[in-house]
């Protein structure tokens, strides 16, 4: 089944994340290593490298992931907001080879209004140069995450980012994460299961279903193409729970990281009742998305 899990604080220490997802009894993660909102980031401390490492092995060596900062646009207009983000991905990819992180999400960024071609092209030569700087990180893969398409936002068509990773001169160090959230309100609909398929089909062509290694697990409180991102608790927004039964119950992502990225408070609560919510539609059946028969019902009908 899904590897299923949640995106979890590092106050106190980046170590710390690992207890958080423990007692949601999470078997994903992802965080970010530093604060998402600045451009200064210190490096990793030997002692932070120790204490990650150790906390997870102990946690069981489940997947990881870390999440760049928001501040990164390699598609800016602004020079200088692409330099300051060129480093910035650079230091984001060092941290990650330090912690043993394998997977770097990054929003492909904005255009600023130049149209998405040229903020493609401005995107891919950035990024290769991030790569390219980043000496001890070979290992560390960038997931490029689809958007919503809100405003100048590139990634919300899966071509775009097809377009990214054939033109990149490190195409085989980049992935995708999918994001349910941004994937809806950009216009595709997964709710029917032959809408699912279709937008599996497309994902296939434009992108190649193995470079799919990570995910968002999130509900959305706009409506279908309305290109506005604002996550909500799962079976709680307009996709609803067969949208999600979909994705966990296809054979193709069973042993995939997945992650929540919903709101929550410090005691998990909100955590744990929406991974109780998505193991329920995990649940064993008699059927799968290959089999004959009814397949709209859901195994879960509420929290």
């Amino acid at each position: 089944m899904a590897l299923l899990g949640a995106h979890m604080s590092v106050a106190g220490g980046l170590h710390l994340a690992f207890a958080r997802i423990k007692k949601v009894e999470g078997k994903a993660l992802q965080i970010f290593t530093r604060n998402q909102r600045q451009w200064a980031a210190s490096p990793i401390s030997p002692e932070e490298q120790r204490l990650f490492r150790a906390a997870w092995r102990d946690w069981g060596n489940w997947p990881v992931a870390a999440h760049n900062s928001y501040l990164i646009n390699l598609a800016s207009p602004a020079k200088e907001v692409r330099d300051k983000s060129v480093i910035a991905l650079t230091e984001e990819l060092e941290r990650c080879a330090a912690l043993d992180i394998p997977f770097l999400v990054m929003h492909p960024g904005s255009h600023g209004g130049d149209g998405s071609k040229a903020g493609l092209e401005r995107l891919v030569k950035n990024l290769d140069q991030a790569l390219a700087g980043a000496k001890n990180a070979g290992q560390v893969s960038i997931l490029l995450e689809n958007t919503a398409g809100q405003g100048n936002s590139i990634g919300a068509d899966f071509a775009e980012i097809g377009f990214i990773i054939r033109h990149s001169s490190f195409g085989k160090r980049l992935g995708v994460c999918l994001d349910t959230c941004h994937l809806f309100t950009a216009g595709y609909d997964f709710r029917p299961l032959n809408g699912y398929q279709k937008t599996m089909e497309e994902f296939d062509r434009d992108i190649g279903i193995d470079r799919l290694r990570f995910f968002h697990l999130n509900d959305s409180i706009k409506d279908l193409g309305s290109r506005v991102d604002r996550h909500e608790h799962i079976g709680r927004g307009t996709i609803g729970l067969e949208g999600f039964k979909n994705l966990l119950t296809d054979p193709r992502f069973f042993n995939s990281p997945m992650t929540l990225e919903t709101p929550k408070g410090r005691d998990l609560l909100e955590d744990k009742v929406n991974l109780r919510v998505l193991r329920a539609l995990m649940a064993p059946k008699e059927q799968t998305l290959g089999d004959k028969g009814d397949q709209t019902k859901s195994s879960c009908t509420g929290q």
